[in-house]
């Protein structure tokens, strides 16, 4: 009798150290720091920017990467009326305007039209006058960084979301880039996802890739973002978009997020590698500078003192606009990509 209850006490035990146990590698496992993501989180801000809308197909026809006009519609190219029914009707367009290279091509469109937006918002244009006014709109915004092109999810994808005590709460199959858009677009500020890998993405080269972790992922967008003629801008100079105007910083990440460290901070770089800091009326001046090191620019800042000091890493220049300059440290030693984004002032 002794040894039946002993056998059954010990059962438990171990049972309740093997459960105890797994549940601890289960957490470890699912919530890590890693390859969770936040609204906030910049690969997030990505896969946002990749599943939007598609707008540049019908650049030949609407002049615009700010919406793509919705099916069914017509055009007028050269005096020849061309019904676009779907994406592979704009060559009829294309086809067209290659006739001759010493004609002046006018590609008119037929109102009313819808226009689709990157957000997968519709509007209804019923002139050639009000269309006018949206490219006008359009333009005093076309300096902001726009959609991720040439990456494409292979869907279905698996999503889960983790609850307070750091669990998965549920998971969710996503189906299409809309449904993944609307998913991204409303998490809340406080809510941790995380992708679950391996997932399959079609490449900036056409190529099918398996991705494992949220570090190569970057990397492939990194990669589109270099190499995709949809998303590069070669008319920017990152010299003389840097020092040009004030800057201010929008995201800083190393180990954790320290933005609100550099708060009131207004960063003016000099075209002498000089850049002054200004907050409150003091001024501390550091240096800055730019090399290509195996094929990547590496951008610096120098500063004596903290908080400045910093800021001081081996940054790689991720991308930029007019208006937004973005840095990442992939190679820190610590588990997390350091970020650093600058926000144009005036």
């Amino acid at each position: 009798m002794f040894f039946r209850k002993f056998s059954g006490f010990l059962l438990a035990t171990v049972l309740s150290l093997v459960f105890f146990s797994c549940q601890s590698e289960i957490t470890d496992e699912q919530y890590s720091t890693k390859e969770t993501i936040t609204k906030t989180t910049p690969l997030t801000t990505y896969v946002e920017r990749i599943v939007m809308q598609k707008t540049a197909q019908d650049n030949i026809i609407d002049q615009t990467d700010c919406f793509m006009v919705k099916f069914p519609y017509v055009v007028t190219v050269n005096a020849v009326d061309i019904t676009i029914n779907s994406a592979a009707d704009i060559t009829l367009v294309e086809n067209n305007i290659a006739l001759s290279s010493i004609d002046t091509d006018v590609v008119s469109i037929h109102f009313p039209i819808t226009v689709i937006f990157n957000d997968y918002n519709e509007k209804t244009i019923d002139s050639l006058s009000d269309y006018t006014d949206l490219l006008h709109d359009c333009d005093e915004k076309s300096d902001d960084l726009s959609q991720i092109n040439c990456l494409n999810f292979n869907y279905p994808i698996l999503i889960n979301r983790y609850d307070s005590n750091n669990q998965i709460a549920s998971s969710l199959t996503i189906k299409d880039n809309r449904a993944l858009y609307y998913f991204v677009n409303n998490l809340e500020d406080n809510q941790f996802i995380a992708i679950v890998y391996p997932i399959t993405i079609t490449s900036s080269n056409g190529n099918q890739v398996i991705i494992t972790d949220n570090s190569q992922f970057e990397n492939r967008i990194k990669e589109a973002l270099d190499n995709c003629s949809e998303n590069t801008n070669t008319s920017l100079d990152f010299v003389q978009v840097l020092t040009s105007g004030t800057w201010k910083i929008s995201y800083f990440f190393d180990d954790e997020e320290r933005t609100t460290v550099y708060n009131g901070y207004q960063f003016s770089f000099k075209s002498d590698y000089t850049v002054v800091a200004s907050k409150s009326g003091i001024s501390k001046t550091g240096i800055w500078s730019i090399k290509t090191n195996n094929g990547e620019r590496e951008f610096k800042i120098d500063f004596d003192a903290d908080p400045l000091k910093k800021l001081e890493e081996n940054w790689e220049v991720f991308e930029f606009s007019t208006s937004e300059l973005r840095f990442r440290d992939p190679s820190d030693n610590s588990l997390e990509t350091d970020y650093l984004y600058f926000t144009k002032i005036n």
